[in-house]
């Protein structure tokens, strides 16, 4: 027997590099923006979610600044035992009326939103339906709820169909649980066909639309707009860190459920409640959603462009995506590490992705709102050259 308890970790961080799945945090020493200092030196930045610009917007900067002013730089505590702020509500409603749903709960991060959320809906004597490329925070809010959970195929309506069939009528309750733009591939799920499974057996169904609020849709309110299903009843759960460009997250639905998972979230209930600043910058975001619309232009103009230069004009192995988030496969780990690095030696950061967050290695690109067209051909030319 090994006398140090803790010998093991050191060993597995021997097999993590071996694998070449070793990560290690990159110092960004610059605001956020289509172009960063990295280590230094200024990239183009295609590593980051920022998909609409906001994170270095200056209104978000004053609004958090004004909210720290006037509130403190914490709450001190769960929103039932005296973190609870009007600012968080004044978020909730304006998250509800872009989503057109009937009320809004906020958490203190996107993971927390879908861990809360899923283990209060479902437990032992319940079904999940879950896509297989879903994000961690649904997948591990699967396991914590306890229910039993069966993957389905990506985006594949007629295997969930089947696996409905088969499992559906031994269990309580069932949910169907997806993202709608998926992470690292940057496709859409299927979601009208989801929605019509879920009436045929029952079900109800959980979408995450981390990638999609304040992407998709006339007004930005994400993929159940863009697809046009709002007003149906299902649940909605997304970020603020993304194209809100603050931090947190939250779930969009009925009175009912909201009532509901104050009294049953753990994620919620038991964490302290979102910073001034997080909550006052995410409000100022949801009014830019609102009343620039021509930033949603701009970053599908990008996405058009990149598609054009990339796949039309120089045959370049890059998905095909209709949102900001392109993927370039390679072989393996290593070969991705390598592709990154040189990257950024011709002025690119973009990160290589390896398992196993993916079964593929990849470089994921995704794009911004202010990038601008030089930025998107450099990135061209620069895959071209590796």
């Amino acid at each position: 027997m090994n006398p140090n308890p803790y010998a093991w970790i050191n060993k597995s961080l021997d097999t993590i590099r071996r694998a070449d799945w070793y990560r290690s945090p990159q110092l960004i020493e610059s605001c956020p923006g289509p172009v960063v200092k990295l280590a230094g030196h200024w990239l183009i930045n295609f590593a980051s979610n920022d998909y609409l610009g906001l994170a270095g917007d200056d209104r978000l900067i004053q609004a958090a600044i004004a909210a720290t002013q006037e509130f403190g730089t914490g709450t001190t505590g769960s929103r039932l035992v005296g973190g609870h702020r009007d600012l968080h509500r004044q978020l909730e409603q304006a998250i509800a009326n872009l989503k057109q749903t009937e009320d809004a709960l906020v958490f203190s991060s996107g993971y927390l939103a879908n861990l809360g959320a899923i283990a209060a809906i479902v437990g032992q004597r319940d079904l999940i339906l879950s896509d297989k490329y879903n994000h961690s925070s649904l997948k591990n809010g699967a396991t914590l709820s306890r229910a039993q959970t069966v993957e389905y195929d990506h985006c594949h309506v007629e295997d969930l169909k089947a696996k409905l069939e088969q499992h559906r009528g031994s269990y309580r309750k069932c949910v169907i649980v997806t993202d709608s733009v998926f992470s690292m591939d940057g496709d859409l799920c299927p979601l009208p066909q989801l929605l019509d499974l879920a009436r045929q057996f029952n079900c109800m169904v959980l979408v995450d639309e981390a990638h999609a609020t304040g992407v998709f849709g006339a007004s930005g309110a994400g993929c159940v707009e863009h697809f046009g299903c709002t007003g149906e009843t299902l649940i909605q759960v997304g970020t603020l860190s993304k194209a809100l460009g603050s931090l947190g997250g939250y779930v969009a639905g009925s009175a009912a459920l909201i009532d509901f998972l104050r009294n049953r979230a753990q994620t919620w209930i038991y964490t302290t409640g979102l910073t001034p600043a997080d909550t006052a910058a995410a409000l100022e975001a949801v009014k830019i959603v609102h009343q620039e619309p021509d930033r949603r232009d701009r970053l599908q103009q990008n996405i058009e462009t990149l598609k054009y230069c990339a796949l039309n004009k120089s045959q370049l192995p890059i998905s095909n995506s209709d949102s900001p988030i392109f993927s370039f496969l390679l072989k393996d780990a290593a070969t991705a590490l390598v592709a990154s690095s040189q990257l950024k030696e011709m002025g690119i950061f973009a990160p290589a992705i390896r398992p196993p967050t993916v079964s593929v290695s990849r470089i994921r690109i995704s794009l911004m709102a202010t990038h601008e067209l030089a930025h998107l051909q450099q990135l061209v030319e620069a895959l071209g050259q590796i």
